[in-house]
């Protein structure tokens, strides 16, 4: 059930644990219900009786005379569980659970959380909470304030869920002053039942809520809510500060995936993957939200820059540039029209500087002529005070033009005095301002992200015919031997099984084994050892390459065993490959690292010796749809090698992308695998190939005995018999 009407527009509320005690939240909460005006009947109850806030008080919620929507729950939380056995005997539907004390404080108060969670599911009610601050609905016909935040709500069009309380209240304030109002507030606190996907949901399709802002300390059920944010996102932006950026854990991982893997990555490549726009600072989630409650979707990215100064419109123009847009090219008919009307010392070109001496006459002519031009998507008009020129009427000059032309995004920014922008808080505005041009440059960017996610194809999973079987058997033979860790061998073995393209090679255990196997695949050749004891081979001289006949290769396998004997490590030996050689210069890695709380994450980009040093990677979210695929390889700064830098042969980047595309699948049919290297996926330069030249597969063994134990009986694996 997603529908929270019950707690967000209720007719009737009843605030258990309301109190005459002044500075309490059960009497701040009376106090805000009503100073708010809430469109409804507001029920104090406490055990005493009495008047609170010149309400009569109600015992015990069993005693309200008339029907309750929602109750706000304030009492000591021993109390909570027995409350909402008497809410639901009255027939509340809505509970939002102020109390504190419950999984936030351990064990006892997790258990408390527990029960709480399933009298709420049993009574079919919808929870708020615990550990909240409340929630807000701005609504005309709703005015509920239902938090004990310190101001009042502002109306606006922001959809506002905060999984921190005071935090929350923080920002509640901070959007007043930024005259940044909102339609619905949601303080999930613990979000024992409703979380940021149910708010997202509800809010959906709610006309009254044009765009979502999260923050978040932890997203819940991480598939769930790429699910729902890919799709709510393409109808209204989402916006998310998501706190908590540390990769602890990352430092024990094995695979280069795993090392350079973390949380933070983690939740990152799921906010892309979902269209979320993600913010690192407040004061970054409020210019955004200034922005998009202000500013329409443009229909591109050609930004035109208008200006009474010549030097911020230049640092304009390079903070446009550096944000990947363009600067527009302004139509001959739109000069013609500037310079009809602008002094001949003025510049009509883009940026159009109409020089210090610009009236307020200048500025609405121009903007009502830029406007006009079809080949501008958005628009930045910069304000420098000069010759007493007053900037709040410039600012107001400019409302209205954007009041009569609502179509393109206008932004201004006036390098001004603060006096400017505490003024502008308190007034009604149709478009954003700012301060620096930087400021706007971003704002721009947003849109223009919201703009290409809306425009994305969702993309698809395409399942790929592969050799299922074979891999789970090679994958079962080292589960029944004890080892988590694949052999080199059997790694490209599960590759090869899934369709990648892997170095021709062949398995010796013997010196002459090798030589055969050579000589059939034909020189000059690379040798690696397997071994189920080291990992790393390069680091015991495990990986000879570009041998060039049978004699070096004789000698390179003589002193491979007789450096591994001499270290002690000849008895983990499992034999050699020889691959073929591929040549090519252009090493990437790809590869999966799963995070305990996102599931497996996919990672591609620079390989090779330079991939601990230059971290030149990018990471999504597994399973990846096709159109992930693409993105992951055009996002690295390594992809113009692929293209085929300085004469090089290109990439055949689709086969390039159904090498992700199987690895995804590789890692959603065996689930139990924790990370895989492929490294360097070698680009051929004969064939432009994406080719597996080494592998590495580690599982988590519980897991992968629990899958696997069926097929395998008394130490032996019976999968391919």
């Amino acid at each position: 059930m997603t529908n929270l009407d019950k707690i967000m527009k209720p007719k009737s509320v009843a605030v258990i644990g309301a109190s005459t005690k002044e500075h309490t939240i059960g009497s701040d909460i009376m106090k805000r219900l009503q100073e708010y005006k809430f469109n409804g009947n507001i029920y104090p109850v406490n055990p005493k009786g009495g008047v609170i806030e010149g309400l009569q008080a109600y015992t015990s919620i069993l005693e309200v005379p008339g029907e309750v929507d929602l109750a706000i729950i304030v009492v000591n939380q021993k109390f909570v569980l027995d409350t909402i056995d008497q809410c639901h005997q009255k027939g509340v539907g809505g509970l939002v659970v102020i109390t504190a004390g419950f999984k936030e404080t351990g064990k006892e108060g997790a258990e408390a959380e527990k029960q709480l969670l399933a009298k709420v599911r049993e009574y079919g009610m919808r929870c708020v909470g615990p550990n909240c601050l409340g929630v807000v609905n701005t609504h005309p016909e709703v005015r509920l304030d239902g938090c004990f935040a310190e101001t009042l709500p502002e109306r606006g069009n922001i959809g506002f869920v905060s999984q921190s309380g005071a935090l929350g209240g923080g920002i509640l304030n901070i959007l007043k002053d930024l005259n940044l109002g909102f339609s619905q507030f949601i303080s999930i606190g613990n979000q024992a039942d409703v979380n940021a996907e149910t708010a997202m949901e509800y809010w959906e399709n709610d006309e009254d809520v044009k765009q979502v802002l999260l923050y978040m300390e932890s997203i819940a059920n991480p598939a769930n809510f790429r699910k729902l944010a890919s799709r709510i996102s393409k109808k209204k932006p989402v916006l998310a500060l998501k706190a908590g950026r540390s990769a602890a854990g990352a430092s024990a991982a094995s695979s280069h995936t795993g090392s350079l893997a973390g949380a933070d990555k983690a939740a990152n490549a799921l906010l892309a993957q979902s269209g979320v726009i993600r913010e690192y600072s407040l004061k970054n989630l409020f210019s955004t939200a200034k922005v998009f409650a202000n500013c329409p979707i443009p229909k591109g990215n050609r930004v035109a820059i208008i200006t009474n100064s010549g030097g911020p419109g230049i640092m304009a123009t390079d903070a446009i540039c550096e944000n990947g847009m363009q600067m527009a090219p302004i139509t001959e008919e739109t000069k013609a029209k500037l310079r009809s009307f602008l002094p001949a010392a003025a510049s009509v070109k883009n940026p159009i500087d109409m020089i210090a001496s610009a009236p307020i006459e200048h500025y609405t002519q121009t903007l009502e002529t830029v406007i006009a031009d079809e080949n501008v998507d958005m628009i930045m008009v910069i304000y420098l005070p000069f010759l007493g020129l007053k900037d709040i009427d410039v600012a107001k000059a400019l409302m209205e033009i954007k009041a009569k032309n609502p179509q393109k995004p206008i932004i201004g920014v006036f390098m001004t005095t603060s006096n400017f922008f505490t003024t502008i808080s308190e007034m009604d505005v149709n478009m954003p301002f700012f301060m620096y041009a930087e400021e706007a440059a971003e704002g721009f960017l947003r849109l223009d992200q919201q703009r290409k996610w809306i425009e994305r194809p969702e993309g698809n999973i395409p399942s790929y015919s592969v050799d299922y079987e074979k891999a789970k058997s090679i994958i079962a033979q080292s589960i029944n031997e004890g080892r988590d860790q694949l052999t080199t061998r059997e790694s490209i073995d599960v590759l090869d099984a899934y369709g990648i393209r892997v170095c021709k090679s062949g398995f010796a255990t013997t010196e002459e084994e090798a030589v055969a196997i050579a000589n059939s695949i034909d020189y000059p050749v690379v040798m690696k050892m397997t071994s189920k004891t080291t990992s790393h081979k390069t680091d015991v001289g495990g990986v000879r390459v570009n041998i060039q006949s049978e004699a070096q290769l004789r000698a390179e396998y003589q002193d491979l065993i007789a450096k591994l004997t001499e270290r002690g490590l000849i008895d983990g030996l499992e034999g050699v490959i020889i691959q073929e050689m591929v040549k090519g210069n252009r090493e990437m890695v790809c590869g999966i690292a799963t995070d305990p709380q996102y599931g497996p994450m996919m990672m591609f980009g620079l390989g090779g010796v330079f991939i601990e040093v230059m971290k030149d990677v990018t990471f999504r979210i597994a399973p990846l749809t096709d159109i992930d695929a693409k993105e992951m390889i055009k996002s690295v700064k390594a992809y113009k090698l692929l293209e085929g830098a300085r004469g090089t042969k290109p990439a055949q980047m689709e086969q390039i992308e159904e090498t992700l595309l199987r690895l995804s699948q590789l890692v959603n049919d065996f689930k139990f695998i924790d990370e895989l290297d492929i490294n360097p996926l070698l680009i051929s330069e004969k064939t432009g190939e994406g080719i597996a030249v080494d592998g590495r597969i580690k599982v988590r063994m519980s897991e992968a005995q629990e899958a696997l134990g069926y097929c395998c009986k008394d130490g032996v694996c019976a999968c391919s018999l």
